[in-house]
């Protein structure tokens, strides 16, 4: 099966997602910057979750452009993580409405945790499809971002309970980590290429 319609589907998906946060980004009552102070919580949710789903719609892009086709298990870990980018735009604004408060600020953390955790499924899958002579294989190596994200966002989610700042950092520190392309698989790709 060719993977066309799969990155299509996804891109269309990843655009609902922003639209849906940006439509709940309120106009203030008023004219002065004293006005958009409540709704600096809202507005700062919302950039960080603009960069993951960012993040996930370059990374996601570039994975598929590694593969060579799909199959039913790459289509359903597929929509298994478009599920749960899906609920990012809750947890933004319940965390961003909340003002960071420690249940909300956890939620968000238990979403982008879900999240990583299906991408990773998804990507095992295409490795699994691509056998043991993957590009993909070869330019993931140990994958120590891959890794490190999920501990981090635990953390963060722990933290939520104790130093909410705290979490919020965290959860900045693996957006920062990520916020580069994966440069792996372009490296892998553009060999292939010139092989």
């Amino acid at each position: 099966m060719g993977k066309g319609r799969l990155e299509a589907f996804s891109d269309g998906m990843m655009a609902i997602f922003i639209t849906v946060m940006v439509l709940e980004l309120k106009v203030p009552h008023g004219q002065g910057l004293d006005a958009l102070l409540p709704l600096l919580p809202v507005f700062l949710s919302y950039v960080l979750s603009f960069v993951y789903l960012g993040i996930y719609w370059n990374n996601h892009h570039h994975l598929l452009h590694a593969c060579k086709q799909v199959n039913g298990a790459i289509l359903w870990a597929n929509l298994h993580l478009m599920f749960w980018l899906s609920l990012i735009p809750f947890a933004t604004g319940w965390m961003g409405e909340n003002h960071f408060d420690a249940l909300p600020s956890a939620a968000y953390g238990l979403v982008l945790l879900m999240s990583a955790l299906a991408y990773w499924i998804l990507q095992s899958q295409i490795l699994r499809s691509e056998g043991c002579e993957s590009r993909l294989r070869a330019a993931l190596g140990r994958d120590w971002k891959g890794k490190a994200s999920p501990l981090i966002y635990l953390a963060g989610m722990a933290a939520a309970f104790c130093v909410p700042g705290l979490a919020q950092a965290t959860y900045v520190l693996v957006a920062l980590i990520w916020l580069v392309p994966d440069r792996r698989i372009e490296r892998a790709l553009q060999s292939g290429q010139e092989a």
